[in-house]
Formats: C-alpha cells, structure tokens, sequence
C-alpha cells in the first residue's frame, strides 16, 4: 500500500480492503464508488480513491505483518493493460510443423512462457496481460497444429513429447538459459512434464485448473459424469453419437474427427468444443461458448484436444506426472483450482497437492475452470507479482 498525506488532503494511490488509516481508526472497507467520505483528524473530507486489490509484500517476506506498510511494496492482483508484442515469428520444429511464437514486455525482463490450454486452444492477446510489462519478458508460443502455428489442426508428429522438445526449441531460438513457467488446463499438464524433463531451466511455475491427464478424468467429462451438473449442455454433445457408440465418446467423436468429410469434421468439432465452452465457467460465459462456432477454432480445439485423449496424453502410465514430482519438488510453484470446476476437477489439484505439499495450493471458493473468472484471475496475476520478489 502506497499513502502519502499532506494537510487537508489524503492522496491515495492504493489502498488494501480493509486497512487501519491509524491505530484508533476502525477498518475501512471500500465500497465500488469511487468516491469516499474518510474522517482524518477531525475532519470530514471527501476524497477520490482510485483502489487496486493488494495486499502487503511484507507478508512474504515475513509470514505476516500489519494490513498497512507505508512505503512498502503491494501485491497487485488486477489483470496489466493490453500491450503489443515487440517481436514474433514462425519457428521451424520439425519438417511438418513450425509454431507461431511472440515477445512482449520488458525485452530484458525476467523470462516467462505462457503454456495455453486444450491442447489446440492456443493463445490470445489477453494472456499477455497476468503479468507485469516492465518486470516480465512474456512469451506466448501456440503449440502445434493451434492458433496461427502451421498446418492447422495437423496432428502428424503431434504429441506431448514433442511440444516438449518445442519449448526446448524456442528457449534455445531466443537465447534464454532458464525461464518461469505459466500454464493452465492442459498448460497445466505440458508445464508438468516440461519442467520433469528440464527441471534445470523451470525457475518457478504458475499453474492452474490441474489437469493431469489420467483415465479418470477423462471418464469424467467426456463420458457421463459431468453431465450430473451440466445435462442441458450434455445432452447436444451426446445425442450426435448413435446409442451403440456410446460405450466410449472419445473414441466415437475421434471416428469422426478424422472423417474424410470435412463436414462431418465441423460437426463433430462444434460439439466438442460447446460441451468444453459451455461448462468451462461458475456462471455461463455467452462470449466463450460463441467460440464453438468458429470452424476454424474448433476444428483444431476439438482435434487436437482429442487425438492427446486417445493416445492417453502420450505418456507411459496413468499417474506419471505424479509419479515424477521428485524432480520438480524443489521448484518454486503455486496451484490455482477453483473450487466448481468442472472441466478439471479440484480430485487432480488436491492429488498434486499430496504429493507436492510444498507447492502452495489456491482453492478460489467461487470459480469454475477459466482462468478469466474474477477470483482466478486475481490469484494468477498474484501468484505471477509474488514470485516477482523472489526473482528480484
């Protein structure tokens, strides 16, 4: 919290809900207007207050420490403005595939990738806003096969492995010899076995909305069990499978996914993608399931999403990642679940969290699985200021 006071005026550049003003003033919570009636030495005054949700840095430094700490660092938990990349390209992996990348920010600021989610959701201008321009050199890359990399929606010589192998690729493009890692859904995923294969170049990750890729989970959304909380959206996504299909939704929309009919390939991926969009937030988001119908969206969402489901996510057992958390223990991490999540459910996080007790574990009361839900957002962009003072 930064305050400076001067006779008759109280400047507030930002202020933490509640704060002490002083020792004998009771705590002042403050409300959305943006105008306030604060009492200081006697005197009434209205002020204008331009808030920003912090909290103390001296809690990190300290386990704890007063609401107030004038001329102390704040934690800002609210997203950054939007900003334009300084540099992008199309990198080269592999004789099939090159993958888009950009760089935003601070050109020598400390390095952070960005791992999006799906996989084959790819990235958008807004990821680039959890973390701070002047302090973080942001890289966005969309993995193979998603968003402006090429060939679209191509799943030959598409698997974890060699997404892997890709960030490997793009760290050595851009010159960078260790990096923090951010990733949610199945980011979350790609930053787990990322950081188990390069544990010497992972600095600290944030991760969010814990996917690990076992066969319960994937039993979970894409064969009945979500459709107890969300039936309405469920039901469009099972009725495009004949009943004797339906012994397996992934192997049936994968048949289809893959038709030599490119129209069979949109239909099949519009329902893919909507039952994803339309249970991805605590309350129904009209913006992000409009992204169902988009062909070109959804083709390489749905695709790519389940050709990794298929193949079990590439990875030689069911509990891999957890089995290998050994090599990442010493990384500095922190897990945002929301607590309703229904894409990925918290059973993944709380399983992470068991095994790597010393990652710090936040559950958000009231947020599904996006990351653009107010209580996550917040927590990321926290979690992203936090390790800023570490890396200081």
């Amino acid at each position: 919290m930064k305050i400076n006071i001067y006779p008759g005026v109280l400047d507030t550049l930002l202020l933490t809900s509640p704060i002490n003003i002083f020792p004998s003033s009771s705590p002042l919570n403050l409300p959305n207007p943006n105008s306030i009636s604060i009492s200081i030495a006697g005197r009434r005054k209205s002020v204008k207050v331009c808030a920003r949700r912090v909290e103390p840095a001296s809690d990190l430094r300290s386990g704890g420490g007063s609401v107030m700490d004038l001329g102390k660092d704040v934690i800002n938990r609210d997203l950054y403005p939007d900003i334009e990349p300084y540099s992008s390209g199309l990198l080269k992996v592999s004789h099939v595939h090159s993958i888009y990348w950009e760089q935003s920010g601070n050109p020598t600021g400390y390095p952070v990738v960005f791992l999006h989610g799906g996989p084959g959701g790819g990235t958008s201008p807004s990821n680039r806003r959890f973390f701070d321009p002047e302090f973080y050199r942001i890289i966005l890359f969309d993995q193979r096969g998603a968003g402006r990399s090429i060939p679209h929606a191509c799943l030959e010589e598409n698997t974890t492995w060699d997404l892997v192998d890709d960030i490997e690729k793009l760290r050595e493009h851009l010159g960078i010899p260790e990096w923090q890692v951010f990733g949610g859904s199945w980011g979350s995923t790609l930053s787990l076995a990322y950081s188990q294969s390069h544990p010497d170049k992972v600095t600290s990750m944030v991760l969010r909305g814990i996917f690990l890729l076992r066969k319960k989970e994937l039993e979970w959304f894409y064969e009945g069990g979500a459709a107890a909380i969300f039936p309405d959206a469920w039901e469009p996504f099972r009725d495009l499978i004949p009943e004797n299909e339906r012994s397996s939704f992934i192997s049936a929309y994968n048949k289809r996914l893959n038709s030599n009919d490119l129209e069979t390939q949109h239909t099949a991926a519009k329902a893919w993608t909507k039952w994803e969009m339309m249970t991805a937030h605590l309350r129904p988001n009209e913006e992000n399931i409009k992204r169902g119908d988009d062909d070109k969206f959804s083709l390489a969402f749905a695709r790519i999403e389940n050709h990794f489901f298929v193949n079990k996510g590439f990875f030689p057992s069911d509990s891999y990642l957890l089995d290998n958390i050994e090599k990442i223990r010493h990384i500095k991490t922190t897990i945002v679940q929301g607590r309703y999540d229904v894409c990925c459910p918290m059973m993944s996080a709380w399983d992470l969290h068991k095994a790597w007790p010393e990652a710090e574990l936040k559950v958000i009361q009231d947020a599904g699985h996006s990351a653009n839900e107010p209580g996550i957002t917040a927590e990321l962009v926290a979690a992203t200021e936090k390790l800023k003072i570490i890396l200081k």
